[in-house]
């Protein structure tokens, strides 16, 4: 699908309590219960049908699914009972572990839960089968409403469910969660921290842990304290090896929630312990510190009711920090405000966001190892100019995340390859061109190019100026972006996407008579005898003319010029306004044509005839038109071939329509100027 521009002008954050009503009738959650209400009818949400397509789009129902409400599953049904807690989500039949974990961790925190769950909703007296839940998407809260009728198989819940079998909150979470994307199939395999964006507008950090900073358990201790989000998973070699469980009880490439971390007195000693929950509510570690080991025979009652410890096979287990660091690969932590993790104070950052596209032929360059396109993606200006409050750097977190890609999974989309270079500024203003990256190293960068929905990264730089490169890692993707900028002191960005501005030359004026060079004697002739006596030359003519000398022109590949084009023409270099060309007329725009020919090959940097969509920019500059990336999308659009190429009756085309463009623009203008100066007169 072809993605067009999109304003990447910096942007404030969003806030929750603005979220935009998504039904498709313009309706919001209340409007849509009052009239079911008034109706005496059940809500049946017509966006997101009780059908197959609202399951799979890749695969019929491997078993025969019955849509039901919750009043049809149990006889007392309940939105939330005694509470949402993490027990409340149990794994279904479905590939979503990476979101339950999310769920879990959303529920250590009431006043995120809330905004994520509007806890007034139940299935009391003004129940009209109509619930609504509030998601974060890239910049934007969006109050999603669900139905409540939900796929069961042999009466019981196919999915997501609570441990209480009369408490449905979680599985219309999970639905809302799944309209949002699709379909329930788009929520199969995904990242931890994805869904906690979603739920927060956070800011995603992730930690290798074996290469963990030392004061990693101070890094948790003080994100869980603050209410983070925060969650694990183990490595996986192979696919094979995908939910393998290992001899200690836990399980590869499964997406766990970390809920507590404490220190206790063991035998003397201060002992480090971390809490991790299966989303499953089930399969525990069985290693030192496990529900049922040695060690906590040694540890007093009211300790452990501090700890919340108790032997049940609920999914949830201590597990000591040591052991935790052996056996874990990841930890993922999303701050629900970009608060510092690693400063005993907290700090209210600045927050900048861009919204962004990566369009094929125009402004999807691809990473730096594609030098002769990578100049040609977005770059955004940022100007550091306050340090750290006792620091001699400034500290930001760049994120870049690729918009609505695992909602497209239907349409056989998949995440794709990114990340970010940063480079010092070279301090003069307007899009850097391709030199500047061949002769100048990126001064920091993320950490690795992956396909997740976002690659994040902390960094210290000194003050200054700084160009920031999102692209994908392979060119010619197309997708888009949003980047956001936090910042413990205010930073300032800016689109580096170029004004448009046309400054063209003199027009050419072509040799006296007398001194006619050979090439105006042989037009002079080819003119007299298409034309005859009156030299003037129709549209018609002008394009056999035109066709017959361009076809014959080196080094060009040239298919054949419209008769529209032709008028187009005539339009342009008709002084007489007679619908025709004069000779003298026609030497003038010969005389731009032989100068766009010569910036056309001197674009065609492979000698190949025709030139690469991505020197577009820069061959039009040097033809007097500066245009930003929407107008550079729309006409690479319109004038590229599926490869990226531009051949040289299309470059024609292009700046015939430019030229007539900025002629009306600047008539237009002048007619302003004109009135403004005669209501002035007045």
């Amino acid at each position: 699908m072809p993605y067009l521009y999109q304003d990447s002008k910096p942007r404030p954050a969003a806030h929750p309590g603005g979220a935009r009503a998504t039904h498709s009738s313009g309706k919001g959650y209340e409007e849509l219960k009052r009239e079911c209400l008034r109706r005496g009818v059940l809500f049946e949400d017509s966006d997101f049908p009780a059908c197959n397509s609202s399951l799979f789009f890749s695969e019929n129902p491997p078993i025969p699914f019955v849509w039901k409400r919750p009043g049809d599953i149990v006889k007392d049904p309940k939105f939330i009972l005694g509470g949402a807690t993490r027990t409340d989500i149990c794994q279904g039949d479905l590939g979503d572990c990476w979101l339950l974990a999310a769920i879990a961790s959303l529920t250590l925190n009431e006043k995120t839960l809330a905004r994520v769950v509007p806890l007034d909703q139940n299935f009391g007296p003004d129940y009209a089968g109509i619930f609504h839940f509030q998601f974060w998407q890239h910049n934007e809260w969006l109050d999603v409403v669900v139905d409540d009728r939900l796929p069961t198989f042999k009466g019981r819940l196919v999915f997501l469910h609570s441990a209480e079998l009369n408490e449905f909150w979680s599985a219309l979470l999970e639905k809302a969660y799944a309209k949002l994307n699709g379909s329930y199939e788009s929520l199969k395999g995904g990242s931890t921290i994805e869904a906690m964006e979603d739920f927060t507008g956070g800011i995603g950090e992730m930690y290798d842990v074996k290469a963990a900073p030392d004061n990693f358990y101070e890094i948790l201790e003080k994100a869980l304290k603050r209410c983070s989000m925060v969650g694990c998973s183990i490595d996986t070699s192979s696919a094979a090896e995908s939910e393998a469980r290992t001899p200690f009880g836990l399980v590869k490439g499964h997406a766990y929630s970390v809920t507590g971390i404490e220190e206790l007195s063991y035998r003397g000693r201060q002992v480090q312990l971390i809490r991790i929950r299966n989303p499953w509510g089930q399969v525990e570690w069985n290693g030192p510190w496990s529900d049922n080991s040695p060690e906590w025979r040694s540890v007093s009652p009211s300790e452990q009711r501090r700890l919340s410890q108790a032997a049940r096979d609920d999914g949830e287990f201590w597990m000591k920090f040591e052991d935790f660091k052996v056996h874990f690969d990841k930890v993922e932590i999303c701050n629900l405000t970009p608060d510092a993790l690693e400063d005993s104070t907290a700090h209210k950052w600045e927050v900048t966001i861009h919204q962004g596209s990566w369009v094929r032929g125009a402004t999807a360059g691809g990473c730096r190892n594609f030098l002769e396109t990578f100049w040609t993606n977005p770059q955004i200006k940022l100007h550091l100019t306050e340090k750290d409050d006792g620091q001699d750097d400034c500290t930001f977190i760049a994120a870049l995340m690729q918009k609505g890609r695992r909602k497209l999974k239907k349409l056989g989309a998949e995440m794709l390859t990114i990340g970010y270079s940063i480079y010092e500024s070279p301090g003069r203003d307007g899009h850097l061109g391709k030199d500047f990256f061949r002769y100048h190293p990126s001064k920091a960068r993320s950490k690795t190019y992956i396909n997740l929905r976002e690659v994040s990264h902390r960094f210290k730089l000194p003050p200054g100026d700084y160009i920031l490169i999102p692209t994908t890692f392979e060119p010619h993707q197309e997708a888009d972006f949003c980047l956001r900028i936090f910042s413990e002191k205010k930073a300032i960005t800016e689109d580096l996407d170029e004004n448009v501005a046309i400054d063209l030359p003199e027009p050419p004026h072509p040799t006296p008579s007398p001194q006619e060079t050979e090439e105006e004697k042989q037009f002079r002739a080819l003119f007299e005898q298409i034309s005859g006596k009156e030299m003037e030359i129709s549209a018609e003519e002008l394009e056999y003319v035109l066709n017959t000398v361009l076809k014959k022109t080196k080094n060009i590949k040239f298919k054949n010029l419209s008769l529209i084009s032709c008028r187009n023409i005539i339009s342009l270099m008709d002084t007489s306004g007679n619908g025709k060309l004069e000779f003298s007329e026609f030497k003038v725009f010969w005389e731009k044509m032989k100068k766009w020919i010569s910036i056309f090959l001197q674009f065609d940097f492979d000698k190949s005839g025709s030139m690469s969509s991505y020197e577009l920019r820069g061959a039009l500059k040097a033809a007097g038109y500066q245009l930003n990336n929407y107008l550079l999308q729309l006409i690479v659009l319109r004038y590229s071939d599926e490869q990226f190429q531009i051949e040289f009756d299309d470059f024609l085309n292009c700046l015939i329509r430019l030229e007539n463009a900025s002629r009306v623009f600047q008539a237009l203008s002048a007619k302003n100027k004109e009135f403004i100066n005669l209501n002035i007169g007045e």
